[in-house]
């Protein structure tokens, strides 16, 4: 009597595993419709099979694409069942981030219910992005700029005497720990109005936050695995949420900007901007805004001012201590302009720095943080000068790194040569082969503020100590775990020799 219904079952199943197997390879036929060209993508896995087991990054999948179709413009790949267009031509690229933008305004990564900071400015959709960037955009300014410098120097010269006390003890300096406390220090002084006090306390709370934010660990891995799974992400993504994060960036900044509403107190600075949000929420939305929706701001500020700018100097430290002539040019150019400036650091002396800026390039060429763009198409869009057409929320990707290491467009892209920057060299080059901020009216709202902390920190090392490499100081070896973030597995210890 029970043989029916078991047959019943088996028959199901059955049925079951057909469809999902028939819609995964109707699925995975996305690209070849479409005359794209691009790696056979595997059943349910698509092309990040590798990505799925913890072998490789995103990146790396990203890089190997570009790499094995040189002779296309665009190329079809695949995570899981989801198809993603990575661009190659430049000028299409150019049409995504900048003459087609309004056709290309979200990204890849958008908010979502599991974790409570996604509301923030780089993952917002465009009905709400578009007001906020306006209402953020003044604070980058460069007369704002200009007010905050004092700022930027105080904090440099705090960093200066921090360095002392530890070339003075002849211990090797880990390089990625205190340029990490250095910025961690500006973002507070000059966002938050906050003394944090990172340099001189082991036990910073905002240093900590930092490490958490950035850390690969199981939990993160799995959040970003799930991703490219919504009802999983949705259903177990909870689970993997850092609460500890998000509780503190909420506490602290409600705390701030309470405080200054109760005392009508105004320091011209990021909290401040988040004030005029709450008393007038009508600039973003209809609704008002929550208070984990100002904080999800100071959230994406506080990471991505201090890490950006962080990682950076760490890399050009390393890099020049293995590059003792551009070191060697780098300081002399510094030392030069000091002296012409009586040895004060002041916002248009870094102009005069055109070295200093071909050094700063190079390494964001070599190491952009952000190694790919994403964007995602708010209608069917067809490509210039192509038969190919995309549907409305397809999602496209420029890969950074792939591009920014092209032999082709920058020839041995391993050895690292700050005169590809020089002015006479950057003019023939397309723009579109330099993306370290992104372009177009997306591109890294604070970039312009995360050059200038970095620059001040590198003027302050390099007119006090010559860098070199040490017994401590490992091969570079990057985390492929991370998802879209260039992340050192490593710190970077480097000897500093007091001039």
């Amino acid at each position: 009597m029970m043989a029916f219904p078991i047959l019943e079952v088996i028959a199901l199943a059955a049925v079951i595993l057909f469809l999902l197997y028939y819609y995964s390879t109707s699925a995975l036929q996305f690209w070849e419709k479409r005359g794209v060209k691009g790696p056979k993508p595997i059943l349910f896995l698509g092309n990040f099979k590798d990505v799925f087991l913890g072998k490789v990054s995103i990146n790396d999948c990203l890089v190997k694409v570009y790499n094995d179709f040189k002779d296309e413009p665009m190329v079809g790949i695949f995570g899981g069942h989801i198809p993603h267009l990575v661009l190659r031509d430049p000028d299409l690229i150019k049409d995504v981030l900048i003459k087609d933008f309004p056709n290309f305004v979200d990204r890849l990564v958008t908010p979502n219910k599991v974790e409570r900071m996604s509301e923030h400015l780089f993952s917002l959709e465009a009905k709400r992005w578009r007001p906020l960037r306006a209402c953020l955009s003044p604070i980058f300014t460069s007369g704002k700029l200009k007010e905050m410098f004092h700022l930027l120097v105080e904090c440099g010269n705090h960093f200066e005497q921090y360095l002392i006390k530890l070339v003075e003890k002849g211990e090797d300096i880990p390089c990625r720990e205190i340029c990490s406390k250095y910025t961690t220090d500006v973002i507070g002084s000059c966002a938050f109005g906050i003394e944090m006090n990172a340099l001189a306390a082991e036990d910073s709370e905002f240093r900590n936050m930092g490490r958490q934010i950035f850390q690969t660990n199981f939990k993160s891995v799995i959040r970003d695995r799930l991703r490219e799974y919504p009802f999983l992400f949705n259903l177990i993504g909870p689970f993997f949420a850092d609460r500890e994060v998000e509780d503190f960036f909420t506490r602290i900044t409600n705390e701030s900007i309470n405080y200054r509403m109760q005392h009508n107190f105004k320091r011209h600075d990021f909290i401040d901007t988040l004030v005029e949000l709450k008393k007038d929420s009508r600039k973003v939305s209809d609704e008002p805004l929550s208070e984990v929706f100002l904080a999800a701001q100071a959230f994406v500020f506080f990471a991505a001012g201090f890490e950006t700018s962080s990682i950076t100097v760490t890399h050009a430290l390393y890099e020049l201590a293995f590059n003792q002539s551009v070191q060697d040019k780098l300081r002399a150019e510094v030392k030069e302009v000091l002296q012409r400036h009586n040895g004060q650091i002041t916002y248009e002396m870094l102009k005069e720095m055109k070295y200093l800026d071909a050094v700063m390039n190079e390494t964001l060429r070599k190491y952009p943080v952000v190694l790919w763009l994403s964007r995602t198409a708010m209608n069917d869009y067809t490509f210039s000068n192509t038969k190919v057409t995309i549907p409305k929320g397809q999602h496209v990707i420029v890969p950074v790194e792939a591009i920014q290491m092209d032999p082709d467009i920058y020839p041995e892209p391993e050895v690292f040569d700050p005169n590809r920057f020089l002015d006479e060299n950057v003019k023939d080059r397309h723009a579109m082969f330099y993306l370290p901020f992104g372009d177009g009216p997306r591109n890294c709202i604070g970039a312009r503020f995360a050059k200038i902390q970095s620059k001040v920190a590198m003027i302050k090392i390099f007119s006090n100590f010559k860098v070199d490499v040490c017994d401590k100081t490992m091969k570079y070896n990057r985390d492929v775990k991370a998802f879209f973030l260039l992340q050192p597995t490593h710190e970077i210890y480097l000897k500093m020799t007091k001039i």
